[in-house]
């Protein structure tokens, strides 16, 4: 039996917890469910949108499987997912796309994996508000310092990144790529303007890379790698990036095979590991039964293959992609049209899965 933290979530992430939770024992595999509670439901109680007892949780067990958290765009909390990854040290995280026969999408046959660096970058949260004394001694300090000056009333972001965080995410990579015998890792950055902080991703991805001579290593700009994947994502396998550009091509690369819908995610640290479906918690949908669970089911079967149950994720990816084949009992953005009346909720959906897992 498997201890593992359980973390609801808000808006629909209660409901695409429960159908995940259903689906995952009914694979035969035992857990002991340790439910913890995060995100802005909990904020009035505890005061904070992760609470302590929730990390804690996560550290003791090692592995968590967490709903979707909404997050405040431009003001309130920071984001709980980053929180999460900075306070476990969850320094990878892993975002498969898959293309599944039945899927509305313009595109077949992609199969690539982002594997996007998680505690640098612009996401490091180092930041200084326009106006502020903090923001208006830094720049001060970087006008003294050069030529090209800063406008005194700008805000700052800072992009750190070491090359112990660039060397760990990188081999990482590689070592997906061997463990799932994958002939290719594509190092994307802007190394070509940002010198000094891709130029380094870029410089540790070549050294890296001598330690794996039968995986091809290629270089390409983010910019350019945009183009490719609209044109033929068919030619990409595993991609290694930083943070921010990770977020962005992530998002990219699920559009390609269906939407956030069906985009699985994993943050893995040396310590823990949370899987978590990659989209938002779309609170207009709360209590309707109606978001398609996909994108988290396929998230506990990243968990089970990282807990070692390879046969069980397999039979589970295998139940989803058969009843998405077979097109009946799915969710309406999984139908040709979106008001098919013929369309099922997110339990129901979850039951047809269920029904697979047991044939």
């Amino acid at each position: 039996m498997f201890n593992v933290t359980l973390i609801p979530g808000d808006g629909t992430g209660p409901e695409l917890t429960e159908a995940t939770r259903r689906v995952l024992e009914a694979t035969g595999i035992a857990f002991n469910w340790d439910v913890q509670e995060a995100g802005v439901d909990v904020m009035e109680s505890a005061g904070t949108p992760l609470p302590e007892a929730t990390l804690a949780s996560v550290r003791r067990n090692g592995i968590a499987l967490k709903g979707p958290i909404t997050t405040p765009i431009g003001t309130g909390f920071r984001s709980v997912n980053v929180a999460l990854r900075h306070e476990l040290g969850l320094y990878a995280c892993l975002r498969p796309c898959k293309s599944y026969p039945g899927m509305r999408s313009r595109y077949d046959n992609v199969d690539l994996v982002v594997v996007r660096e998680n505690t640098e970058d612009l996401y490091a949260g180092i930041e200084y508000e326009a106006g502020s004394p903090e923001a208006a001694e830094v720049i001060t300090m970087l006008n003294g310092m050069q030529a090209k000056q800063i406008a005194p009333s700008s805000g700052i972001s800072i992009k750190p990144m070491s090359p112990e965080g660039c060397e760990r995410i990188i081999r990482y990579a590689f070592d997906y790529a061997r463990k799932h015998s994958r002939k290719r890792v594509s190092c994307i950055t802007k190394a070509n303007i940002m010198k000094f902080t891709d130029g380094l991703f870029l410089s540790v991805f070549r050294e890296v890379a001598k330690d794996y001579p039968e995986i091809e290593a290629w270089e390409t700009l983010v910019d350019a790698l945009c183009m490719g994947l609209v044109q033929r994502p068919e030619e990409f396998d595993v991609l290694v990036l930083p943070n921010l550009y990770g977020d962005i091509i992530s998002d990219l690369t699920a559009g390609l095979v269906g939407g956030l819908g069906v985009a699985p995610g994993g943050n893995i640290g040396l310590d823990a590991a949370v899987f978590e479906a990659t989209h938002g918690s779309a609170p207009k949908y709360k209590g309707l039964n109606r978001v398609n669970p996909t994108a988290m089911i396929l998230s506990g079967k990243l968990m089970l293959d990282h807990l070692g149950e390879t046969d069980a994720g397999t039979h589970l990816e295998n139940a989803v992609a058969a009843v998405i084949a077979e097109g009946d009992r799915v969710t309406y953005d999984l139908k040709p049209s979106r008001d098919d009346p013929s369309a099922v909720g997110t339990a129901e959906y979850a039951d047809a899965i269920i029904e697979k897992l047991a044939e």
